[in-house]
């Protein structure tokens, strides 16, 4: 994560996340989906099984985060929030195919900002998806606590609500989030864990920050608020890389794999794709990632069985983020 301090604090207004990779990167890289700019064969990462089915329920934050990846924000509605009609015909599409998927995401922008959101996450509930919902805990949150309260009590911990604090101190999520983030963010973190929610945090890394390093800083802020997660499981405490998008990065070679001991099985599009509807299009369409919205070369088509095909790793974060960096958002 670059140094969010040192960030200008404007909403952002439109769908740019990658204009600075972009000029920041050589020309040539990452713009022939087939070859890398040094020639040699890009690798690619086959979809072995459908298992995770993100949505995002549109662009629209109460926060503007310095560095979202899809800059999110009170402004920015590049994305519209998503329908539950549209959501309830790709998990149709699912029984009716007989995907594996056993997983829903939902991410935003926060979730909970769109009106249909609670109806459309009811709706997975009932059909025996598990639920992971990715949120800052906030007001937009908090205003749901009666709904939620009941959907944990019908449904107990098949849903997981992923509560996003970007680091272990109030200065270093704040310097990503903005003042006045943290207090409302521990709180909301605190009434879930409280009520015996199925919860987990994601958070990043700062510049030098050891693996090692943050889990033990969020361990010892989960004790001192009583949090019931434990800070040294990957399945609760999500830690992604640092994601400074001015440096250079390395296209992913099919010699990668062996040199890198990874197969491409392990990498997050491997088994997961994410729905979104995009500002001015009629439809959701399919992207094959959840950091990646916009990019055409990554949209995948309106069905999941459309989006079944390959995906070509000719994107900045396929390297930094996934084959590199080693994260995933699933759980």
């Amino acid at each position: 994560m670059s140094d969010a301090r040192t960030k200008g604090r404007n909403a952002p207004t439109g769908p740019s996340p990658f204009r600075v990779e972009a000029e920041a990167l050589p020309e040539a890289k990452f713009s022939d989906p087939v070859r890398t700019a040094k020639g040699e064969l890009r690798a690619s990462v086959p979809m072995t099984k459908l298992e995770t089915l993100w949505f995002n329920t549109g662009t629209l934050c109460n926060l503007a985060c310095a560095t979202c990846y899809i800059e999110s924000s009170p402004t920015n509605d590049a994305l519209v929030f998503i329908s539950r009609d549209h959501v309830a015909a790709y998990l149709d599409e699912i029984a009716a195919t007989g995907l594996p998927t056993s997983e829903i995401g939902y991410t935003g922008g926060e979730p909970f900002m769109n009106p249909e959101f609670v109806a459309m996450l009811t709706d997975t509930l009932e059909r025996d998806f598990d639920a992971l919902v990715l949120s800052n805990a906030m007001k937009p949150m908090r205003r749901h606590e009666a709904a939620l309260l009941d959907l944990k009590e019908r449904f107990g911990g098949k849903l997981t609500i992923r509560v996003s604090l970007d680091h272990h101190t109030q200065a270093g999520h704040e310097g990503e989030r903005g003042p006045r983030s943290w207090d409302a963010a521990i709180n909301g973190l605190k009434w879930l864990s409280d009520n015996g929610f199925s919860i987990a945090v994601a958070g990043r890394l700062l510049p030098g920050e050891t693996m090692e390093q943050a889990r033990s800083g969020y361990a010892e802020l989960f004790t001192a608020h009583n949090i019931r997660i434990d800070a040294h499981d990957p399945a609760r405490m999500v830690l992604f890389p640092e994601m400074d998008e001015t440096k250079d990065i390395a296209e992913i070679t099919t010699e990668c794999w062996s040199i890198l001991g990874q197969s491409p099985a392990d990498i997050m599009c491997a088994t997961s794709r994410m729905v979104v509807h995009r500002k001015g299009e009629a439809a959701p369409r399919v992207a094959a990632c959840t950091l990646i919205p916009y990019d055409a070369g990554f949209d995948m088509g309106a069905t999941l069985a459309e989006a079944s095909r390959d995906v070509s790793l000719n994107h900045p974060h396929c390297a930094r983020f996934c084959v590199l960096g080693g994260a995933s958002c699933s759980a």
